[in-house]
């Protein structure tokens, strides 16, 4: 199993990234979908997560109104728009993905995520 992610880079505050995170090795539409992000000296935490299906998201208070979580199954992959971004916005993104039947509720809780991506950095400056 792979999630690459990738997209993160160097941006200034008000302005917008896409992330991407490509998926091999799982049956990606059996999976949900999230987005995390660790600061340093921070403890990793939630951003948002997207159903199976792309029907239904769920985002941080911190990010609602300004990140947009999406996926296309057809590519295998899961994107994060975050525009308006802060400095506070800073961290390494990391995308995971959960094994869920339909009728599973989104969750933020990591560790109830089996698969993990090797994060891509995104730095906000002022």
């Amino acid at each position: 199993v792979q999630l690459q992610a990738s997209g993160g880079g160097l941006v200034q505050a008000g302005g917008s990234v896409r992330l991407s995170c490509a998926a091999s090795g799982i049956t990606f539409s059996w999976h949900q979908m999230g987005w995390f992000r660790q600061a340093p000296g921070k403890e990793r935490e939630f951003v948002a997560a997207v159903s199976w299906g792309g029907g239904v998201t769920e985002y941080a208070d911190s990010v609602k109104g300004r990140f947009t979580i999406s996926r296309d199954n057809g590519k295998n992959t899961v994107y994060l728009q975050m525009n308006s971004l802060k400095p506070d916005d800073t961290a390494v993104y990391y995308c995971a993905a959960r094994a869920a039947g339909g009728g599973a509720t989104l969750t933020s809780a990591g560790p109830l995520y089996g698969y993990w991506g090797q994060g891509t950095l995104v730095t906000v400056s002022s």
